[in-house]
């Protein structure tokens, strides 16, 4: 019987035709990801890949499209329940509390790669596991947080070399704005709620504001015609809305206020923002976030304001492919060793050890094959430099180095080995 990957997933492997499941590729965004995180201020911090399910619920909401359909949510065996992360900010914000990490410092600045899971449609930059890279800031309220935030994003994106971006921001408004804006809204849906989705038409009764992060394309339609919630906000949640953009035309960061961007996780308050591709198609959104006021203190912990934003691996991966963005080519070996004969295995064995201990990438033919075997595979692994060495090179001290590229070669002594790659390498 052939085993075959579960729907929604996927290998990334060290070569393979659908080039961003590359692992060079990954490698390289990844580096990038930590070398801005630190630039930024940022450190980093892992969670386990499963919580307690109450997590979930309590931080994301219960009436949510992650909690009531996506999460891979399983008994343990003593029957508690557990669930494969769907999203980052709670573990984070869990360990925050549990760890008391206040009680070291009351402004922190976290961030973390890794998997998360949910059970979704399959599609373009959308799979069942995917991986996020976000950051987390916590103990600062103020808009200038909020923008550091948004340009961080913005930075990560520019140093891979994106293009044709686009800065969405909105403002959900702080509790006072909420609440009126809710009794709003529900007077506009009431009349209407006969052409609502099922999930809408349940989220009328539970939690109205969901409605307007319904991917149906009559609920969107419905909704073009009902009141803004920037019409409602209080004077905080207004005086902190323009001091964001103020902010980000100070710092040049082109953006668009959307006032139908509503973040579909329920702890979001006062600025969210998303920052979305044209080469992503529906799924255009390939980084977002937001402030969190009140999440904190909602999980049991201290009443510290926070903000954050994630963005999915696979999404910039496939963005940068179709923007045709540069990455540096893989590391391929400096030198391929090919031993003939047991001596020669030995002395190629220890010379090509002392080399890795220098940093050197070498490569040794352990096989016992035939020089052509040797051969080929150095060009497969693209080495740079290639040597066959047997007994009479062990017996004169004297090897022929083959540059591969260059089909030329060079008569080398096999101790001054390191001392002609440092050489050729400074060429």
């Amino acid at each position: 019987m052939a085993y075959t990957i579960p729907k929604g997933l996927f290998d990334i492997l060290p070569q393979t035709k659908e080039e961003w499941r590359t692992a060079s590729r990954w490698q390289y965004l990844e580096n990038i990801l930590h070398a801005a995180a630190a630039d930024y201020g940022f450190k980093e911090i892992r969670t386990p890949i499963f919580e307690k399910t109450e997590l979930f619920v309590r931080s994301v909401g219960e009436s949510s499209d992650i909690v009531s359909k996506e999460m891979y949510t399983f008994p343990d065996k003593k029957g508690r329940s557990m669930t494969l992360r769907p999203e980052g900010t709670a573990p984070v914000i869990r360990a925050y509390i549990e760890e008391q990490l206040h009680q070291i410092s009351g402004e922190s600045k976290f961030y973390y790669i890794g998997p998360m899971f949910r059970y979704d449609r399959p599609q373009a930059g959308r799979y069942r596991q995917f991986h996020q890279f976000g950051a987390e800031a916590i103990g600062v309220g103020t808009p200038e947080q909020d923008v550091e935030m948004i340009d961080f994003l913005c930075e990560i994106f520019r140093r891979l070399g994106l293009k044709n971006l686009t800065v969405h921001i909105n403002s959900v408004g702080d509790a006072e704005t909420r609440e009126v804006y809710r009794e709003k809204l529900a007077e506009f849906l009431e009349p209407h709620k006969g052409s609502l989705s099922e999930d809408s038409k349940a989220r009328l009764e539970k939690n109205v504001l969901r409605i307007l992060d319904s991917k149906d394309l009559d609920d969107q339609k419905l909704l073009e015609g009902a009141p803004s919630l920037l019409d409602f906000l209080s004077l905080e949640a207004k005086t902190h809305f323009e001091r964001v953009q103020t902010l980000l035309k100070l710092l040049g960061i082109p953006f668009v206020v959307d006032p139908n961007l509503v973040r579909g996780l329920d702890y979001y308050t006062h600025t969210v923002f998303e920052v979305m591709s044209d080469k992503l198609g529906a799924q255009n959104t390939i980084g977002a976030g937001g402030r969190y006021d009140g999440l904190l203190a909602t999980l049991g912990g201290p009443a510290l304001p926070s903000c954050g934003f994630a963005t999915g691996l696979e999404r910039v991966l496939h963005t940068m492919e179709s923007e045709g963005s540069s990455f540096p080519p893989p590391r391929n070996p400096d030198l391929f060793l090919i031993p003939m004969g047991e001596k020669a295995l030995e002395a190629c064995l220890n010379k090509g050890t002392y080399l890795r201990h220098q940093g050197w990438s070498v490569e040794i033919e352990l096989s016992g094959k035939k020089i052509q075997y040797g051969l080929k595979r150095a060009n497969e692994l693209h080495a740079k430099f290639c040597a066959v060495v047997g007994e009479r090179e062990l017996a004169s001290q004297q090897i022929e180095v083959k540059e591969m590229a260059l089909h030329t070669a060079s008569a080398v002594n096999w101790n001054d080995l390191e001392t002609f790659l440092k050489m050729r390498r400074s060429l």
